[in-house]
């Protein structure tokens, strides 16, 4: 009987000393973005070089960010669940396909020499959070862009879009992230398309 409860205090010591599983790491891509905001995009005639947009704080890491107070004022980060890279240049790269898909400059690049005559798009990340919502889960999306084209400024807005999640899982808010991000840059091409260029 002494050996039967000496093995088991045995297992349940080693069983305490036993390190705790550590959850896999998961990275997440934006979806697609939608056929119709490729068929949205302007015509423009000058090159059109978009540099890496900013972030500051959390929003400057890779991890995906969340907040479950109403007002969005407490931000928490998901410890294994990220990005497939840091969201500046996730948005960054997602503007450029957009532009190319739809052919709406001759040249769309990240790296144009200073002197060439090019409308300069920048952006800086506000906001890009999953919420918390009565009904589940929204994404939440706030981007200043910024159009320029030698040294003056044509264009400065901070664009907002919140899009509803099909479900609780991570991966249906990735997809409402796709959809804010849609609407955003729907509304950017639209300006994009209304700046008046003068020949230089």
């Amino acid at each position: 009987m002494k050996a039967l409860f000496a093995a088991l205090f045995a297992t349940l010591l080693l069983a305490a000393c036993a390190p705790p599983t550590v959850p896999d790491m998961t990275y997440f891509r934006l979806p697609p973005p939608a056929a119709d905001l490729v068929q949205r995009a302007p015509a423009l005639e000058l090159p059109v070089d978009v540099s890496v947009f900013a972030a500051d704080g959390l929003y400057a890491e890779q991890a995906l960010i969340y907040t479950t107070d109403v007002g969005g004022r407490t931000l928490k980060s998901y410890h294994y669940q990220l990005w497939i890279d840091p969201p500046a240049r996730l948005l960054q790269r997602r503007l450029i396909g957009v532009l190319r898909q739809s052919k709406a400059a001759p040249l769309v690049t990240d790296r144009l020499p200073a002197s060439t005559d090019a409308l300069r798009i920048s952006g800086l990340i506000l906001r890009l959070d999953r919420a918390r919502t009565d009904a589940g889960y929204s994404a939440k999306v706030a981007l200043q862009l910024r159009v320029e084209r030698g040294g003056d400024l044509l264009s400065e807005r901070v664009y907002r879009a919140e899009a509803p999640a099909a479900g609780e899982d991570l991966a249906a808010s990735v997809e409402a992230f796709g959809a804010a991000l849609d609407r955003i840059y729907g509304e950017f091409l639209g300006d994009l398309g209304a700046l008046r260029l003068a020949a230089k």
